[in-house]
């Protein structure tokens, strides 16, 4: 079989700015002439097999993120764009979208941007608020958005302060505990801990008192002291992470500041090195790694999410959180799996059975239109509020990877991972997924005719041609 020939251009050139190297420097050091390196930046030529090694070697490049990158993501995020009624004309050629997102991702993203912005003001008009009505400044994505969107198109992986965390909980390579060293820092700095707040955190800083709420887990208060040692320790490096993102409006950069701080928490708690070992030598069981590292499971999906470090790379996983109105209020990917921006997730797919079955794990083999196969887990994760009046909290979480990885997951023992029949099938959204005979689609395709008959129907009021 012929092997798939790689253009990466978009990859090579940010390597390249990002060492601060011109072409011609560029090309020396990878031993290709000038014109052959433009060709190759440009997508006019492959990626060749003496580039791939000559990034290897000389830089320590590691070569799998030439195949990753954001043209996977754009390629989706395009495709749901496009499912948009406004678009009638319908989208472009598959082949197209991927084009726009190997060789112009600028180009791209501002699409994105444009249809992000578009949507805001289209429901900013629907709503009728007068308030919004009389906002006549320009539309931009919400800053909950622009935050997702940054996170999303790192992989959900910051390398420096993942390895600052690591640092910290680990100062000589071997994991301390993060917690006893982070009240240590925040006690010598004078700030006292007290388990007396209504709120899950409440910082007073005049007072130097971390109040944390004494009716929350174990793990929720661990992460929290951890969050406020990194925004009172790691003022800087969040400052610089933020500095780089750019960030359209005051909110966004504080919430991303939030988020920032939380994936510090996370590192902390879960260290990337010790993590990492400990997930491959449990075949990634998520209740002997909670148990582990002190973490809640839902802390434990969202971290094994993250080991994206080059050059120590774990499995790529998915991990979403959803609601019981199947709305997914956490998302982030390392696969090919992409979330749908808008609305919800596919009904047919297992996280939302995981509310009937409470304090259960359900495991489901799954494939997507695009012929890709994956192990997905399931499980409710309640968060009861500590006293009889208080309202319960209910998510389920969902994690997975594509199937060729299945032998390292635990929650892939006894199931027939090579008979077809045993795969499900799940898509995006009903908009974007080309099925045609799903009998839970909620809207036609947008990317495909109909044949509506009144005499006759199917399980759905029209046939998709």
């Amino acid at each position: 079989m012929a092997q798939k020939k790689l253009y990466a251009g978009a990859k090579l050139r940010e390597t390249r700015t990002r060492l601060g190297l011109t072409q011609r420097a560029f090309a020396e050091k990878l031993g290709v002439s000038l014109p052959y390196l433009n060709q190759m930046e440009n997508n006019n030529r492959p990626v060749s097999t003496g580039v791939v090694l000559a990034l290897a070697q000389e830089f320590g490049f590691d070569v799998t993120e030439l195949s990753s990158g954001d043209a996977e993501r754009m390629v989706t995020d395009m495709r749901e764009a496009l499912a948009d009624p406004v678009f009638v004309d319908g989208a472009p050629p598959l082949a197209d979208l991927r084009l726009a997102a190997s060789n112009a991702p600028a180009l791209a993203r501002a699409f994105l941007k444009l249809h992000s912005s578009y949507k805001q003001s289209t429901e900013r008009l629907a709503s009728l608020d007068a308030a919004l009505g009389r906002d006549d400044s320009p539309a931009r994505p919400s800053p909950w958005e622009e935050v997702r969107d940054f996170f999303h198109y790192c992989d959900n992986y910051i390398d420096s302060i993942d390895r600052a965390a690591e640092h910290f909980a680990a100062p000589n390579g071997q994991p301390s505990d993060a917690v006893a060293a982070a009240i240590e820092v925040l006690e010598s700095q004078g700030i006292h801990i007290r388990y007396n707040s209504e709120n899950v955190r409440d910082f007073d800083k005049d007072r130097g008192i971390l109040s944390l709420c004494a009716r929350t887990s174990k793990a929720t208060q661990s992460f929290q002291i951890l969050h406020q040692l990194a925004l009172l320790t790691q003022g800087d490096l969040l400052d610089a992470t933020l500095d780089f993102a750019r960030f359209h409006t005051e909110d966004a950069r504080k919430i991303a500041r939030i988020g920032l701080a939380n994936y510090f928490a996370g590192a902390a708690l879960m260290p990337y090195t010790a993590f990492l070992s400990a997930a491959q030598e449990t075949r990634h069981d998520l209740e002997m790694l909670s148990d582990r590292f002190g973490a809640s499971m839902e802390q434990v999906g969202h971290r094994l999410s993250t080991l994206q470090r080059a050059g120590a790379k774990g499995i790529p996983f998915y991990f979403v959180r959803v609601d019981q109105a199947g709305t997914i209020t956490k998302r982030h990917s390392s696969t090919r799996l992409q979330f749908a921006r808008y609305g919800g997730a596919c009904p047919l797919w297992n996280v939302h059975r995981a509310f009937e079955t409470p304090g259960r794990f359900l495991r489901q083999l799954a494939e997507t239109p695009d012929g890709v196969r994956y192990l997905s887990i399931a499980r409710d994760v309640s968060k009861p509020s500590g006293s009889f009046h208080a309202p319960v909290r209910r998510y389920a979480i969902g994690l997975g990877c594509e199937v060729s990885h299945a032998s390292d997951l635990v929650y892939a023992d006894d199931l027939d991972i090579k008979k077809p029949s045993a795969y499900e099938p799940i898509g995006i959204s009903c908009r974007i997924c080309e099925r045609k005979n799903c009998h839970q689609r909620s809207v036609p395709p947008l990317e495909r005719a109909l044949s509506i008959d009144p005499n006759k129907r199917g399980t759905l009021p029209y046939a998709i041609e």
